[in-house]
């Protein structure tokens, strides 16, 4: 690990917690702050890590782009959830990519899909159950869409990433599970923190996967 790499680290490790503090406290301009820096900090991880294959380390880089485009549309005064959750579908789809490109056999992608399919299910059937019944039908499509899609990504990382990339994707399926638990089923107050602090934990092993 470069120098660099740790330096970028750093400061996203800095505007990270910042960030985790900012919404503990409702501080909603650091939040405007600290959330897309640390998005950038982390890309700059993903971009210093020279040793890096170029074909994986291409489609993670651009898969930070489209993170860094879904926090801002998701930190917006007016609801702009659909173009976040747009964004975000194709940086998962990028990741996928970037995943597949790696050191991918047939025994971890059928593991893969064990581990992930049926949890995906369970998730998909309780977050629309609530959405029909709280009256948004139209994000019924969206959510599933995007579900399918982070799904695809977590069973790609398991398929061909490496451990610490496999367990960032974890923590990103985590991260999305809270979101739409707080939004959508009932909210609870450490969730918010909690969503921030597996977002980031999840860029942070996404980027290192590159190693």
């Amino acid at each position: 690990m470069t120098s660099t790499v740790v330096v970028f680290l750093v400061v996203a490790s800095i505007f990270s917690i910042g960030d985790w503090w900012a919404v503990h406290a409702s501080k909603k301009s650091l939040q405007y702050v600290c959330k897309p820096l640390a998005t950038v900090a982390f890309l700059g991880v993903a971009i210093a890590i020279l040793n890096a294959d170029g074909v994986p380390q291409t489609w993670r880089i651009i898969a930070f782009v489209f993170c860094l485009l879904g926090d801002v549309f998701l930190m917006l005064p007016r609801d702009a959830f659909v173009p976040g959750l747009a964004s975000f579908a194709i940086a998962q789809i990028c990741f996928a990519v970037s995943m597949l490109t790696q050191d991918v056999t047939s025994t971890r992608l059928v593991v893969g899909l064990v581990m992930v399919v049926p949890i995906t299910i369970f998730l998909a059937r309780r977050f629309v159950k609530s959405i029909s019944t709280s009256g948004h039908k139209e994000l019924v499509v969206p959510v599933v869409v995007y579900m399918m899609v982070i799904a695809a990504m977590a069973v790609s990382a398991i398929a061909g990433g490496t451990a610490i990339g496999i367990a960032g994707a974890a923590f990103f399926l985590l991260s999305d599970a809270l979101i739409a638990e707080h939004r959508f089923v009932k909210e609870r107050s450490w969730q918010p923190v909690g969503i921030m602090v597996t977002y980031h934990v999840a860029l942070a092993g996404l980027a290192l996967g590159l190693l």
